[in-house]
């Protein structure tokens, strides 16, 4: 699973993820680093197979009315510290990785009391 971490989720998730065995990068590891737009990110992803990684609202709305990006994780945890965030997503990531394996698109919420799909 190939993940995209948007400009407001920290470095340390992305270090997690890779040392997991995902592949995974940082919006500011793209060419506009954090200038990068959201409508740029979307087309970046679904063009590279990504699953984008936010706390964004906007990429949600954008997923359920136009299926862009394809694959999103939305982080629904509030103002977590940093170790909670990996923490939690560490026990969710395995079943958002089973998903995405046979999907071709889907939003998974990761929230404090669990996962929530759409399809």
């Amino acid at each position: 699973m190939k993940l995209l971490c948007d400009v407001h989720i920290p470095f340390k998730l992305v270090r997690l993820l890779t040392d997991l065995g995902y592949e995974a990068k940082h919006v500011n590891e793209l060419p506009d680093k954090w200038f990068t737009s959201d409508q740029d990110i979307c087309k970046y992803c679904d063009e590279h197979n990504y699953v984008v990684v936010t706390k964004d609202k906007d990429f949600k709305d954008s997923f359920l009315i136009k299926r862009e990006p394809k694959k999103v994780i939305k982080i629904n945890l509030g103002n977590v510290s940093t170790k909670d965030l990996l923490l939690i997503f560490n026990k969710h990531i395995v079943s958002v990785g089973k998903l995405e394996s046979t999907k071709n698109t889907f939003l998974c919420e990761i929230g404090l009391s669990g996962t929530n799909w759409i399809e």
